[in-house]
């Protein structure tokens, strides 16, 4: 009787458990995260603002540079005209005093530039990094919120890669494929603009 007892509990419990292992399936769904990230309108706008930024800034550094040309180039004269025999001793001494003002500018101004290249990078690839933080979280979101509607357990990135630069997810059958509906969501709040007039003359 007992063995009999026994046998029904233990039924019993592995019953149980095969119930509880089924509820607690995973349900896997996948992203192209790539995918997402440069189809989304927000991201062409902070590329042409992060190139709007870009040139802007190359913009000022080729006017110190052109500055910086200008005065070698005066420099080089003064100098010359310092060393010209020719020239009276008392223009000579002018033009070296000369020489050495403009060459104490050209050295201030050459920090300058390198400040301001360096300074540009560093602008840059923080406009750049906020930009892009920015942007996911977006994209977070809106994956968490397709996946807890749709009562996924786990979303992976197919587009993920290795440090090694190998694929994370070697296979999947395109199943539960959510890019192209999150993408869409996401593009559903993008402006209409307006077409340019065409000049009929």
């Amino acid at each position: 009787m007992r063995k009999t007892v026994w046998k029904w509990m233990v039924a019993a419990v592995l019953f149980g458990m095969l119930s509880l292992s089924a509820q607690a399936q995973t349900k896997v769904g996948i992203v192209d995260l790539r995918k997402i990230f440069d189809g989304y309108y927000k991201t062409k706008l902070a590329d042409a603002n992060l190139k709007e930024s870009a040139a802007d800034k190359d913009k000022q550094l080729k006017e110190l540079t052109d500055s910086f040309k200008k005065g070698e180039e005066e420099w080089k004269k003064l100098v010359e005209k310092a060393n010209d025999q020719a020239v009276a001793s008392t223009e000579r001494e002018k033009s070296k005093a000369a020489a050495d003002k403009k060459l104490l500018e050209l050295r201030e101004l050459e920090q300058t530039v390198n400040q301001f290249t360096s300074t540009a990078k560093t602008q840059l690839t923080d406009q750049r990094g906020r930009m892009r933080d920015k942007i996911l979280v977006e994209i977070q979101e809106k994956i968490a919120a397709k996946a807890k509607a749709g009562s996924f357990t786990l979303i992976l990135d197919t587009a993920s890669e290795t440090l090694n630069k190998t694929p994370v997810i070697l296979y999947n059958n395109g199943e539960n494929d959510l890019t192209d509906a999150i993408l869409t969501q996401l593009n559903a709040s993008q402006p209409v603009t307006t077409p340019a007039p065409v000049d009929k003359k």
